[in-house]
């Protein structure tokens, strides 16, 4: 039976930070399943954390050149992740995506109905066959159908087989344009690629229960348990869930070095029991109530408190006492981070500045400075 520690350091394992391996982008993106793209920045932060060596012009490049990709995916939120395997993620969980959006009072109010839509989706495909910003959707959609069209428009770009463009700015998403994915997948093999990502996320996220498969994925019970009954013997059954054979599960007294995750980290979410990772005493400090996740310091490989980029490096705060070891680490660490920020935007994630004016369980905050 595997600890609960065990467990922990089995995660952190998969998802690259007990040590950052040398790896391109695309390669840890994959082994990741994806990373959670929110806010344009954190796909990069997250590699931060995991790759040896980061550059992020490695994952601009991989963007620009259509290797990695940037859709709603997995438990209807934005993802970076490889082309590849577009194509079969977003055929496991668009019946997700399409419950979601079309029974929200947003879209029943434009007045037309699924067959409206599924009728109309070949048009705007072939529309988006190449770069469309959001105003030319919109006139589109108005040519189309006639009056508003925000309530449709907001629900299409969430299920439809639709990629973000990259554009300049500093993390390449700052504005909005969407192209037609190139390669789908029909529906009769929805199935296969239900059980495709749950394969691949008991490879990132393992050991793990029915339940937490359905958090990560919000698939419905009923498709997760047909998925796991049709792999068979590509999983084992443990005491604490599914798992792949040959699952990476390293000693539970591994030590695990400091990280400053970004935003809305996957790993932070990827679990129904979320003291996997985050201590129950602190879950509600670091998931705010309207979704936000945030920056949070993981301290032998469990959350012990959120960080801040500040004018002159990165504000950390400490949920408890810390020993002089583990601040030095983050030193070198906030100095990293300062480095690449200084490169893109000093201050990110300034838009969530609001948080650290509501009650932290803080034991003790320093700013550790930038690399001279």
């Amino acid at each position: 039976m595997i600890s609960a520690r065990g467990l922990n350091r089995a995660m952190l394992a998969r998802q690259m930070l007990l040590e950052r391996a040398p790896v391109p982008p695309a390669s840890a993106i994959r082994r990741l399943v994806g990373l959670q793209a929110q806010s344009p920045a954190s796909p990069y932060l997250a590699l931060w954390n995991r790759v040896a060596d980061f550059d992020p012009a490695d994952l601009d490049a991989a963007f620009a050149g259509g290797t990695i990709v940037k859709a709603t995916l997995m438990r209807i939120t934005l993802h970076a992740v490889h082309a590849l395997d577009y194509p079969f993620l977003h055929n496991a969980v668009v019946s997700v995506l399409r419950a979601a959006r079309l029974g929200d009072a947003r879209f029943v109010r434009s007045g037309l109905s699924i067959s409206d839509v599924d009728a109309f989706l070949p048009s705007l495909i072939e529309f988006a066959s190449g770069p469309r910003s959001v105003p030319e959707i919109s006139a589109m959609l108005t040519e189309r159908f006639g009056g508003d069209s925000t309530g449709l428009w907001w629900a299409l770009r969430t299920f439809a087989q639709l990629h973000h463009v990259p554009m300049p700015g500093p993390w390449l998403f700052g504005s909005r344009s969407f192209s037609a994915a190139p390669v789908s997948l029909p529906d009769s093999s929805r199935s296969a690629s239900a059980q495709q990502l749950v394969l691949r996320y008991l490879t990132a996220f393992g050991p793990a229960t029915l339940a937490d498969i359905r958090q990560f994925t919000l698939l419905p019970g009923a498709v997760v348990r047909s998925a796991v009954a049709a792999l068979g013997d590509s999983l084992t059954l443990t005491s604490q869930g599914y798992d792949v054979p040959g699952g990476l599960i390293p000693p539970e007294d591994t030590p695990a070095p400091p990280r400053l995750l970004p935003m809305w980290d996957n790993m932070l979410l990827a679990y129904a029991d979320r003291s996997r990772v985050i201590p129950p005493e602190y879950r509600k400090a670091v998931i705010r109530m309207n979704g936000d996740v945030l920056p949070c310091v993981l301290v032998d490989g469990f959350v012990a408190g959120v960080w801040r980029a500040v004018p002159g490096g990165i504000e950390v705060t400490a949920f408890h006492q810390w020993p002089r070891a583990v601040w030095e680490e983050l030193e070198r660490e906030a100095a990293s981070l300062s480095t690449l920020l200084s490169m893109r935007e000093p201050l990110v994630y300034a838009r969530s500045a609001h948080w650290w004016t509501k009650p932290l369980p803080a034991a003790e905050t320093r700013t550790l400075p930038a690399r001279p």
